[in-house]
C-alpha cells in the first residue's frame, strides 16, 4: 500500500466549533492534529448562536475572551418556553449571542496559531483501523482546483461531525434512541413587518419571531399534531409560510427567505463515545432537539474534556484508563441534558393537554432552589463528575471563578491574575493559598516537567473568600484534589497526570 497524504496523530472529523475546540485543545496539550472538513468556506447561514456561562468560562480558561470581546446578552432564558432566570454563581451568567460563523473563526485562529492544521473540501468515505493506527480516505468535494481525494493516517480519528455522523457510521458506533415526532419550522426572512413574539402559544400552535440585526427577521413554528416533514433538505419557505399562517393568521409568504431549516424532538445518544481508536463528540455522539443552545454548549464542554486526555495519550504520558474516563465523564453529563432537553420539548411542543403541567411547571420555577438547580443545568455549571467518597466537596466540580491578589506567582515568574488564567497554559495547576510553604508544593515536584505548574496565590483583598487552601485543577478546569492528605495528591496526579518522572 503507497504511503498516505497526510500523517498525523490525531485527525478529528468535522470543522464545526465543536471540531475546532477539540483541536485547539489537541494541539494546546502538544498533540499533532489534523481537522478535515467538507465544507470549502465559511458558514453562510446563522445556526447555534448561543453560549451559556459554562462555554465563556471555558473561553476564559483559553484567553479568547479578549478576541471575542464583549459579545451582546441573549436576553432572559426560558426551560420548555417558561422563562427562566439564569444567573449563577458564573461571572458570565445568563446567555450570550454569538453567531456560529463568529464562534468558528475564532476557534479556528486559535487552532492554526498552535498548530493544527485545517483542511477542507473534503468528505469522508471511508475508516481502516489496524492495530496502531486508523486510517481515512476522504474524497475531494466538486468544486475549482480539481483536488485528489485524500487518504490521512492517524494514531486516532475523533468524530466531530455532526448528528449524521460519517464516523460513527463507518465506525459501527450503536445510536440508540428515538425519532422526532414533533418538529419547529425555522426561517430567517428579510422583508416582512410581524411582531416579536415569545413562545407564544396559539390555538393551533407555537410561534416564535424576533427581529434581528440588518433587519432580517427569525421565525419558528410548530403546528400542534402536524406530521414531521419527511423531505430530504430544509422545508420549503412555502410550507413555512403556509404554517405559520394557520397558526398565527399573518401572512409572511411576500417575505424574502434567507435561510430554512428545521429540528425535531429525536433524541439520540451513542452508547460508547469510544470504540478502540475512534472516539466521537459533541452531536454525532448525542443528537437532540436544539431548544435554548444546549447542543452547542454540550459538545464544546465535551472537546474540552477530551482534548487535553487524548493529547496526554498520544504523547505517552497519560496514566491507565485516562482516555477511556471521557467517556465515563461525558456519557452521563450528555444523558442527564437530553434527558431535560426531552421534558423541555414536552413542555415547548405539546398542545392543550400539557396547559396544566405548564402551569404548575411556572409555580415550581418561582422557588428560587428550583430555579437555581435548572439555571445551574441549563447553563453548565453544577456538571461534577465523580470523585472517591470522602473528597473535598468541590472535586469533580469546575473550579470556583477566585481573583488573586499581588504577589501573585510561579516558581520562575509573575503569575494569572485569576483561577481561570492559571490555566491558559492547558496543564494541570496546583494553586497554593497558604501563603507559606507547603508540602503540597514538594509532593508536586515530579509532575513538574510540562504536566502541572504550581502557582502560589493570595486572594484578591475584598473578594469572595475561597473555598480551598490548596486545590489540584485538572486542564479542563475541574478540581482533581483539594485540601486533602498529600497522599491523596499523588494519587490523584497518577491518575490524571501519570506516573511521576523518575528523579
Amino acid at each position: 500500500m503507497s504511503a498516505p497524504d497526510i500523517d498525523t496523530q490525531v485527525l478529528v472529523v468535522g470543522a464545526g466549533p465543536v471540531g475546532l475546540m477539540l483541536a485547539g485543545e489537541l494541539a494546546l496539550g502538544g498533540a499533532d492534529v489534523v481537522v478535515l472538513e467538507r465544507r470549502t468556506g465559511p458558514l453562510t447561514e446563522s445556526r447555534a448562536s448561543t453560549l451559556h456561562a459554562r462555554t465563556m468560562e471555558l473561553l476564559d480558561q483559553r484567553g479568547l475572551l479578549e478576541e471575542l470581546g464583549t459579545p451582546p446578552a441573549g436576553g432572559p432564558g426560558h426551560f420548555g418556553g417558561t422563562r427562566l432566570d439564569l444567573t449563577t454563581d458564573s461571572p458570565y451568567s445568563g446567555q450570550w449571542k454569538v453567531p456560529q460563523v463568529r464562534t468558528e473563526e475564532l476557534l479556528e485562529g486559535w487552532a492554526t496559531r498552535l498548530g493544527a492544521r485545517v483542511v477542507k473540501g473534503h468528505r469522508l468515505t471511508d475508516l481502516r483501523t489496524a492495530p496502531h493506527t486508523v486510517e481515512a480516505t476522504a474524497e475531494a468535494e466538486p468544486g475549482p482546483g480539481g483536488a485528489a481525494a485524500l487518504r490521512v493516517r492517524a494514531a486516532y480519528v475523533v468524530g466531530c461531525d455532526g448528528e449524521s455522523s460519517t464516523v460513527r457510521e463507518l465506525a459501527g458506533f450503536a445510536f440508540p434512541g428515538r425519532d422526532a415526532t414533533r418538529e419547529l419550522l425555522r426561517a430567517d426572512v428579510a422583508d416582512v413587518q410581524v411582531p416579536d413574539r415569545r413562545f407564544e402559544r396559539h390555538p393551533g400552535g407555537l410561534a416564535i419571531s424576533a427581529r434581528g440585526p440588518g433587519g432580517v427577521t427569525r421565525v419558528m413554528v410548530h403546528e400542534y399534531g402536524a406530521p414531521v416533514g419527511r423531505e430530504p433538505g430544509p422545508p420549503s419557505f412555502a410550507r413555512v409560510a403556509d404554517t405559520w399562517r394557520r397558526v398565527t393568521g399573518d401572512d409572511i409568504g411576500g417575505g424574502a427567505p434567507l435561510w430554512l431549516n428545521s429540528f425535531g424532538d429525536a433524541l439520540r445518544q451513542a452508547s460508547q463515545y469510544r470504540r478502540g481508536r475512534i472516539l466521537l463528540a459533541g452531536d454525532a455522539a448525542h443528537h437532540q432537539m436544539p431548544v435554548g443552545g444546549q447542543a452547542l454548549n454540550l459538545g464544546l464542554q465535551d472537546a474540552a474534556n477530551l482534548g487535553w486526555k487524548l493529547a496526554a495519550e498520544v504523547r505517552g504520558t497519560a496514566g491507565p484508563g485516562l482516555l477511556d474516563s471521557y467517556h465515563a465523564e461525558r456519557h452521563p453529563a450528555g444523558r442527564r441534558v437530553l434527558d431535560n432537553i426531552a421534558a423541555q420539548a414536552l413542555l415547548l411542543l405539546g398542545g392543550s393537554g400539557t396547559e396544566q403541567l405548564r402551569s404548575l411547571f411556572g409555580e415550581l420555577l418561582r422557588e428560587p432552589r428550583v430555579r437555581a438547580h435548572l439555571a445551574g443545568t441549563i447553563a453548565g455549571v453544577d456538571v461534577r463528575y465523580a470523585a472517591e467518597p470522602g473528597a473535598h466537596r468541590l472535586v469533580g466540580a469546575r473550579v470556583p471563578y477566585l481573583r488573586f491578589g499581588t504577589g501573585t506567582g510561579t516558581d520562575t515568574a509573575e503569575g494569572p491574575g485569576s483561577s481561570f488564567a492559571a490555566l491558559r497554559t492547558g496543564r494541570g495547576v496546583l494553586v497554593d493559598l497558604s501563603g507559606r510553604p507547603a508540602p503540597v508544593r514538594a509532593a508536586v515536584a515530579p509532575w513538574r516537567d510540562g504536566r502541572v505548574d504550581v502557582v502560589t496565590a493570595a486572594p484578591e483583598p475584598g473578594g469572595a473568600a475561597p473555598e480551598f487552601t490548596s486545590a489540584l485543577l485538572r486542564p479542563d478546569g475541574h478540581v482533581a484534589w483539594a485540601d486533602g492528605t498529600v497522599p491523596e495528591l499523588e494519587a490523584a496526579l497518577r491518575r490524571w497526570f501519570g506516573p511521576a518522572a523518575r528523579r
